[in-house]
């Protein structure tokens, strides 16, 4: 443990010889944030399971402070028959995503899957009807089917994982989404 003060101090000693002698010294950039893991378990995912590797696939293709992987239960997926889909984040990378099965019938499942995910991730809803806006959810209507971020979306994700951000993300719960799923052999 000694390393960093000696190489602290001699950091200190060459600047203040380098001054000295006249020399500028700049600042070195701050180091990057480093990726912080988010632990993901598909094991009560059912048949949505492989759209949750999907959509971690393309969360760490968007973004670089993350690395979505099957290595924990940080993000638990699950899914219900009826009730709608929602996230449930109760902390910044950390929560649950339930998945309707009757919802996803009607609107992309990857979309779903991969919007919710969004909100473990610190994003709200944006029910702005635009089919490019992962976050406008179910009001972009059935026949969008795009699961991937927008960059804006994609960079606040960068932005809250990044080190000094972490805490202003606060538990949440996210519901209506999508609009109510239309009854098993209900007519239209």
């Amino acid at each position: 443990m000694r390393l960093p003060k000696v190489t602290r101090f001699l950091a200190t000693v060459a600047t203040a010889a380098l001054a000295a002698l006249g020399a500028v010294t700049v600042d070195a950039a701050p180091a990057a944030a480093a990726v912080r893991n988010v632990c993901y378990n598909t094991s009560q995912a059912g048949p949505f399971a492989s759209y949750a590797v999907q959509a971690a696939s393309i969360w760490n293709n968007a973004t670089n402070n993350i690395n979505m992987a099957q290595c924990g239960s940080n993000l638990m997926i699950y899914y219900t028959y009826g009730g709608g889909s929602y996230a449930q984040r109760t902390s910044l990378g950390n929560g649950r995503v339930v998945i309707d099965y009757y919802q996803a019938q009607q609107y992309s499942p990857l979309r779903i899957m991969t919007h919710e995910i969004g909100h473990i991730l610190g994003l709200p809803d944006n029910y702005n009807g635009n089919c490019a806006i992962l976050m406008s959810g179910g009001s972009a209507g059935t026949s969008c089917t795009n699961p991937y971020p927008s960059s804006t979306e994609a960079a606040r994700v960068d932005s809250l994982f990044g080190f000094a951000a972490r805490s202003e993300v606060t538990s949440q719960v996210f519901t209506g989404s999508w609009p109510a799923p239309v009854a098993a052999g209900a007519q239209r």
